[in-house]
């Protein structure tokens, strides 16, 4: 029996979330008409909400109510140092720890050749324009440990070293209160390499 015209668009507008896939859209789908009527309404005017009034932050690139967003706004950031992220859940993270004070810039993904993703679908030209802006000092790259995030790390690197940037990456290591026995080789590795002094 063929769906109704309206829930086979459902379901593929559904389809589009990462990691969602035939079935899942359809479990989705059913949930939200059968048993969450409001939540669907409520997701229907918080998605609307969001692409009327969200806009890329002209300075980091980071999704914005206003042209510049409140961070590059802020007058108490560490306008010498940016640090550059993957993803905007990316930067609240490093913002919940309160461990950093400069400013960012989001890259919206990260280099993915197999998926078509090059320099110019992450914005490395602009980028380079931002951390040229005469007042940065040091470009922190803060990818994931990843293969694409590291080989997004590592071609950053080279096109702003090149232009005489001072770049920095982020260490990799042991977490806090983990013990060695539990740790992965790699993760242990890692740690080694990037060891400090005292």
């Amino acid at each position: 029996m063929p769906l109704p015209n309206a829930l086979s668009s459902l379901i593929d507008a559904l389809r589009v979330l990462p990691g969602v896939g035939p079935k899942s859209a359809a479990r989705m789908a059913y949930h939200l008409l059968q048993r969450d009527r409001a939540g669907a309404a409520k997701l229907a005017v918080g998605l609307t909400n969001a692409l009327d009034t969200l806009q890329h932050c002209r300075r980091c690139n980071n999704f914005s109510e206003a042209p510049v967003c409140e961070t590059c706004a802020s007058p108490s950031r560490n306008a010498r140092q940016l640090c550059v992220v993957e993803m905007p859940a990316d930067l609240n993270r490093l913002e919940e720890t309160q461990a950093y004070q400069g400013l960012y810039f989001v890259l919206m993904g990260r280099l993915s050749p197999l998926d078509g993703i090059g320099p110019k679908e992450i914005g490395l030209e602009r980028l380079i324009e931002r951390a040229r802006d005469g007042v940065t000092e040091e470009v922190i790259l803060a990818t994931n440990f990843t293969a694409e995030g590291e080989a997004t790390a590592h071609y950053a690197s080279e096109l702003l070293k090149a232009r005489g940037l001072s770049v920095s990456r982020i260490a990799r290591g042991l977490p806090a209160g983990g013990e060695l026995e539990h740790v992965d080789g790699m993760t242990i590795a890692q740690a080694l390499l990037d060891r400090r002094a005292v």
